[in-house]
């Protein structure tokens, strides 16, 4: 795709605003990273505040890495990739996915007839709903794909389905329950409540799911303060998991692992995943490359919002 120097400058805007306002770099480092002057970038961000560029999220930085987005894409067969520009020192793995995972829904609710979308949990997402324009979707409803933990209130599945909702004016329905049940319970017959089946057949007719993705680590909220007591993340990792997306484990080849954990989650089905239209995975981090490619091996992913520190590293492991 060829561009005119209007196009150039407005992309050279863009990123230097992604740098200055999402990745909160001064004019001296965004200077330093993008190989300009202070003055140029200074210039570029007047340049924003005065043609109106600058609000909440800024269009659009990702045609610069259109040529990474496209090797991605035809990489891992997956129809989009969108890849954000990360700050690398210090690098922060939520803010710039979030930012360009809420500047995407901003540009693809109105049009898509969407009128209901999955949600799962995290600080992506959390960074995601506290990014979103003000929006007035009455008929669209926002639903939690999995059950919660009694911490991490603003990222926990609660606190992202009623964030989204408010943003984007919407309506929610949480999925009151917690991620794992205890052993012993029959989760065919806990989930055979009333309540419980109305939520369920209503995350079988998604239009458009949003995921995150998790390695097997303390860096993992769910790891850290999710798991089952009598389960250890080192049964986990010596089953062959690698990360999990919604709850459920993954080995490298996006298998479901070997383990009664895979039985207990109070989740949407792999199948009502699988049959969702669009399935948009937003994660980055070095220590998120086996997961991410293991959700896009299992199907999971049409649309990966990532950054670009972590598309080369996805590249990089793909070609060995």
């Amino acid at each position: 795709m060829a561009f005119d120097a209007s196009d150039a400058e407005d992309v050279f805007v863009s990123e230097v605003c992604w740098h200055y306002y999402v990745n909160e770099m001064t004019q001296v480092e965004v200077a330093r990273v993008m190989g300009v002057t202070r003055l140029r970038v200074n210039q570029a961000i007047r340049k924003a505040r005065a043609g109106g560029m600058v609000r909440v999220q800024i269009d659009s930085p990702f045609i610069q890495r259109i040529g990474l987005q496209e090797e991605v894409k035809a990489r891992f067969g997956i129809p989009k990739a969108l890849i954000a520009p990360a700050r690398s020192d210090p690098y922060d793995y939520h803010a710039p996915v979030g930012a360009a995972l809420a500047a995407y829904l901003t540009e693809r609710i109105g049009p898509s007839g969407w009128r209901t979308i999955g949600v799962s949990w995290g600080m992506t997402l959390e960074s995601a709903a506290r990014r979103l324009m003000p929006q007035n979707h009455p008929d669209l409803e926002i639903v939690s794909m999995l059950g919660g933990t009694t911490k991490g209130a603003s990222f926990n599945t609660f606190g992202i389905a009623s964030g989204f909702a408010a943003a984007l004016g919407a309506s929610y329905s949480l999925l009151a329950a917690p991620i794992y049940l205890a052993a012993g319970v029959d989760r065919d017959a806990f989930l055979g409540q009333e309540i419980f089946a109305d939520h369920f057949s209503k995350l079988g007719q998604l239009d458009a799911a949003i995921m995150t993705a998790s390695d097997v680590s303390p860096r993992s909220f769910l790891v850290a303060n999710g798991l089952p007591r009598d389960v250890t993340p080192e049964e986990l990792t010596a089953a062959g998991a690698v990360g999990d997306v919604l709850g459920r484990f993954l080995d490298s080849e996006g298998r479901a692992i070997d383990h009664p954990i895979d039985t207990r989650a109070v989740a949407i089905e792999a199948a009502d995943v699988a049959r969702t239209p669009e399935k948009i995975l937003a994660a980055a981090g070095p220590h998120k490359v086996a997961i991410l490619r293991a959700a896009i091996r299992r199907g999971l992913v049409d649309t990966l919002i990532t950054d670009d520190v972590t598309a080369r590293l996805l590249l990089d492991a793909e070609g060995t």
